[in-house]
């Protein structure tokens, strides 16, 4: 399987084309790592599973959705979101973005 680089980046706003729900970038996933079940049952449009997937906390949500890049747009309207998780992941937002709230090693 051929793994594709990441077109978004954590703590990059983005937007789902199909469903217009805006969000913020806070994991990627190189290729699909769920499982075949949630695969067969959630992923209806049949997303390549050798392509990014990105883990994203909702704006105005109180869940975090799991989506392939396919799906995903910057967000057009380039504000912060709202989400309860928001503060413990990111710190500042600025030029678009969120910044994460700690260095990772």
């Amino acid at each position: 399987m051929t793994v594709s680089a990441a077109k978004f980046e954590i703590g990059q706003v983005i937007q789902h084309l199909k469903f217009g729900y805006r969000g913020v970038v806070f994991d990627v996933d190189p290729c699909f790592q769920g499982t075949e079940e949630w695969y067969e049952q959630v992923a209806r449009s049949r997303p390549p599973k050798d392509k990014p997937w990105y883990h994203v906390l909702v704006h105005d949500a109180a869940h975090t959705t799991y989506v392939a890049e396919r799906h995903l747009e910057p967000d057009p309207e380039g504000g912060p979101i709202q989400h309860r998780l928001l503060d413990q992941l990111f710190g500042l937002f600025e030029d678009g973005r969120y910044r994460t709230a700690r260095t990772i090693n």
